[in-house]
C-alpha cells in the first residue's frame, strides 16, 4: 500500500494498491519534490470516470510505468470533487495549452505547484515516451520551463483580473442570450449542440423563465422537446430512476453510465419547474422516480446523500464493465420474469426497446425513443418493471462513491425541499430536514466554518475547507427549508453562512467571490469560479441565494452583494452566453424583482396554496416569526403578497389569495391537488 491508504476519498482508495508511490495533495509531496529536484507529476480524476479507470489499468497498475513515475516524478493524486479548487487551476492550465480539457488529467509542474506542461488520458506507451520527454526538458531546457510557467500562470489568474462592468446585465442580454441558445437547440432531439450532449439544465432553466415572459411558443418547444427526449433515451435508468452524466450520442440513447448527485438535483429541478409551469404530467414520473433513486440507492442512514455511482460493473470474471449493470439481453429479461404473462413480458420487451440485436455492445439499453414522451405505465407493465428492477437490485452494483460533500448535498436538498413543498411529500420534507441537519451536525466545526467532504470511515469524518459553492448552495437550501417547514432556524442558519462567505470570499475591490476563504491553502493562483460547468458557477449561485435571503430578511447588504456579483460577469456574459445561463437567471430574478409573500398565523390552507403554486421570483415566509419587514405589522389569519415590501390588500380566503398570485382566477382545487394550473 502507498500512502492513499490513510485518505477517506473512495477514488483515492482505488489507488493505494498502486505500484506508484503516491502522495495525496499536501505539503509532504512538495517537500519531497523540492528535497529531489525533480517535477511533480499531478494525477486529478474521480471514482466514477470511466477513462480514469482505463488509465490507471495501463498505466497506473503497470509496474514499468510505476518504476518510470516513481524514478523521475513526485507523484500526487487528487480526487477533483474533493479539491475543486486545485482541479479548476490546473484544468484551466490543460485548457490554455491543449484547447481542451477533462478527466483524467494529467499535469506535470514544478517543485513549487507551477504548471509546465499537460494533457488528460494518456496509453502506455506514450506516457512512457512523455515521461521521458519531460524529464529532459526539466532537466536541460530549465528557461523553456520557466517560459512556459509564466505563460500558464498569467492565463490561469485571468478569472482574479476581471474588472466589474459599468452597468448590470439587462433585457438586451437576456434577449440575446434566449436567442442564442435557440440557434443552438436541436429541434430534432431536444438539448443544444450535437454529440456528446450534456444536460444543459441552466438553459432550460432560462428558457423556462423565457416561457413566462413571453407568448412564443419557441421557449416552450425548446424544453418540452429537451426533457421529453432526454426522459425518453437510454440516458435516463427507465428500471431504477435516475439520469446518467452525459449521453454520447445526439439522441440521448447511450450515455456514459455514471449517475452524479448533482445531476439528480439539477434535472429534478428542471423537471419540477417545467412541470408547474407547462403542466406536462409525464415529467412528474420522471421527477418522482429520480428522487426515490436518490432516497433509497444514495442516501447514509444518517441522512447525507453519497456523491455517485460508477459506469462499470464487474462481469463473471471480475472485470469492470461499462453499463453491464444497466443493460439487458431478451433472454436475461425473461429469465427475470418467471411467474409473469409471456405476453406481458413480450410487450415489455417491445416497450423498453430490449432486442436480440441490441443497441449497445450486443446488449439493450431501456429507452422510450420510438414513443418520446410516452412513460406512463400499465398496472401490468409497472409490476412487471418492479420485478425487473428487483432482478437488476440482485446484480452486482456498480462502485458507490460514498463520501458526501456539501456542495452537492445542498444542491439536492435545495430541490428535494421544492418538490416537497409543491407536492406536499411530507415523506421528501422529512428527508429534507434529516439532511440538513446532517450537514450542521457534520460538516460545520465548532468555530462556525463548513468542510467541504465527510466520509463515514473517515479520522476525521470532515475534511477539506468549504468553497464559495459550497456556501453558495448552503445559503440557498437554507433557505428553502425555511420556506418549506415554517422555522425560523433554517433562515438563521442561512444569515450565518451568508455571512461568513461574505467575510472569507468577497473580494472587496472588483467584486464577486473568491473560489478559496481568505485564510486557505494558497494555490499557485486565487481564481474566481464565474463560468457554468456541470455544476453552477459559485457566483452565479450566490447572487440567486443572495436576492432570495434579502428579499426574506429585509437586508439589502445582501441584494447589494448579488448586484455585485452580476456586474462582475456582466461584461463576460456577451461572449459566451451558454457558459453564463445561471447568472441570467439571476439576472431575470433581479429584472423580475421578488414576490414576498407572507402567511400569518395558524392557516395551513393558505401556506399550501402558497407552496403549491412555484415561481421563480416568489419567496414564502410563515409559521415562525424571525427578523423581516415581512412580519411588521400583519394580523393573524391573512396572507399578503408585497413587492418590496408593499403589499396588496391582505387576503384571507383561498380564491382571493389564488386571484392575487396567479393574476387571474383560478380553480382552487386543480392548483392544490396538482402542483400547477391547469
Amino acid at each position: 500500500m502507498n500512502r492513499l491508504a490513510a485518505e477517506t476519498s473512495p477514488y483515492l482508495r482505488q489507488h493505494r494498491d498502486n505500484p506508484v508511490d503516491w502522495y495525496p495533495w499536501g505539503p509532504d509531496a512538495f517537500a519531497a519534490a523540492k528535497e529531489r529536484n525533480v517535477p511533480i507529476l499531478l494525477s486529478v480524476g474521480y471514482s466514477a470516470c470511466h477513462w480514469c479507470h482505463v488509465m490507471a489499468h495501463e498505466c497506473f497498475e503497470d509496474n514499468e510505468v510505476a518504476e518510470q513515475m516513481n524514478k523521475l516524478f513526485v507523484n500526487i493524486k487528487v480526487d477533483r470533487e474533493e479539491r475543486p479548487d486545485v482541479d479548476a487551476v490546473y484544468m484551466d492550465a490543460v485548457q490554455a495549452m491543449t484547447g481542451r480539457g477533462g478527466w483524467p488529467m494529467t499535469v506535470f509542474m514544478t517543485p513549487d505547484a507551477e504548471p509546465f506542461y499537460g494533457g488528460t488520458y494518456f496509453p502506455k506507451d506514450a506516457f512512457l515516451k512523455l515521461m521521458d520527454a519531460i524529464d529532459d526538458v526539466y532537466r536541460t531546457r530549465p528557461d523553456d520551463i520557466r517560459q512556459n510557467v509564466a505563460a500558464l500562470v498569467e492565463a490561469i489568474d485571468s478569472s482574479s483580473k476581471i474588472e466589474p462592468a459599468d452597468d448590470l446585465p439587462g433585457v438586451e442580454d437576456l434577449n440575446k442570450a434566449v436567442q442564442a441558445l435557440g440557434g443552438a437547440f436541436d429541434e430534432e432531439w431536444g438539448g443544444f449542440g450535437q454529440a456528446p450532449k450534456f444536460p444543459s439544465t441552466f438553459n432550460l432553466e432560462l428558457m423556462l423563465r423565457a416561457c413566462l415572459s413571453t407568448s412564443g411558443d419557441a421557449p416552450k418547444q425548446i424544453v418540452g422537446t429537451s426533457l421529453d427526449a432526454m426522459a425518453s433515451g437510454g440516458m435516463y435508468d427507465h428500471i431504477g430512476g435516475g439520469f446518467a452524466r452525459y449521453s454520447v450520442d445526439r439522441e440521448w440513447l447511450v450515455p456514459h453510465f455514471e449517475k452524479m448527485l448533482y445531476d439528480q438535483a439539477l434535472l429534478c429541478g428542471i423537471y419540477l419547474h417545467a412541470l408547474i409551469v407547462l403542466g406536462q404530467t409525464q415529467w412528474r414520473q420522471v421527477l418522482e422516480e429520480t428522487i426515490d433513486y436518490v432516497l433509497t440507492e444514495l442516501r447514509h442512514p444518517d441522512g447525507g446523500f453519497y456523491s455517485a455511482e460508477d459506469a462499470d460493473s464487474p462481469d463473471e470474471q471480475g472485470h469492470g464493465v461499462e453499463g453491464l449493470f444497466y443493460t439487458w439481453t431478451p433472454d436475461e429479461v425473461r429469465a427475470a420474469l418467471p411467474d409473469t404473462d409471456p405476453e406481458t413480458v413480450e410487450v415489455l420487451l417491445d416497450w423498453y426497446d430490449i432486442t436480440d440485436a441490441g443497441n449497445f455492445e450486443g446488449r439493450s439499453i431501456p429507452n422510450r425513443m420510438s414513443a418520446r414522451g410516452q412513460l406512463a405505465r400499465t398496472p401490468e407493465l409497472d409490476s412487471a418493471r418492479s420485478q425487473l428492477h428487483a432482478a437488476r437490485a440482485r446484480r452486482e452494483r456498480p462502485g458507490l462513491d460514498d463520501k458526501v460533500l456539501t456542495e452537492w448535498n445542498a444542491l439536492f436538498l435545495s430541490t428535494l425541499t421544492q418538490a416537497a413543498s409543491v407536492s406536499g411529500r411530507q415523506d421528501w420534507l422529512d428527508a429534507a430536514v434529516a439532511n440538513g441537519e446532517f450537514l450542521l451536525r457534520e460538516l460545520r466545526n465548532d468555530n462556525g466554518r463548513w468542510h467541504r467532504s465527510w466520509q463515514a470511515d473517515g479520522d476525521p469524518k470532515a475534511r477539506h475547507d468549504a468553497l464559495a459553492a459550497d456556501h453558495a448552495a448552503l445559503i440557498d437550501a437554507f433557505t428553502r427549508l425555511g420556506e418549506a417547514t415554517g422555522q425560523a432556524r433554517w433562515i438563521e442558519e442561512a444569515t450565518r453562512t451568508a455571512d461568513t462567505m461574505l467575510e472569507w470570499f468577497w473580494d472587496p475591490q472588483q467584486g464577486g467571490l473568491y473560489t478559496t476563504a481568505e485564510d486557505a491553502e494558497k494555490l499557485v493562483v486565487r481564481q474566481k469560479d464565474l463560468s457554468d460547468n456541470a455544476t453552477p458557477s459559485a457566483n452565479s449561485s450566490a447572487a440567486i441565494a443572495l436576492y432570495r435571503l434579502a428579499a426574506l430578511t429585509g437586508e439589502q447588504r445582501y441584494a447589494n452583494h448579488a448586484d455585485r456579483i452580476l456586474q462582475l460577469v456582466g461584461g463576460l456574459i456577451g461572449k459566451a452566453p451558454g457558459m453564463f445561463s445561471n447568472a441570467l437567471v439571476a439576472t431575470d430574478l433581479r429584472r423580475r424583482g421578488a414576490t414576498e409573500i407572507a402567511v400569518i398565523g395558524d392557516r395551513p390552507d393558505l401556506v399550501r396554496l402558497a407552496q403549491s403554486i412555484w415561481r421563480p421570483d416568489t419567496v414564502l415566509a410563515w409559521g415562525e416569526p424571525y427578523d423581516s419587514p415581512l412580519w411588521a405589522d400583519r394580523k393573524d389569519g391573512f396572507a399578503y403578497v408585497c413587492r418590496e415590501y408593499a403589499c396588496e390588500a391582505p387576503q384571507d380566503t383561498l380564491e382571493g389569495f389564488a386571484e392575487l398570485l396567479m393574476g387571474h382566477p383560478v380553480t382552487i382545487k386543480r392548483i392544490v391537488t396538482n402542483g400547477h394550473d391547469e
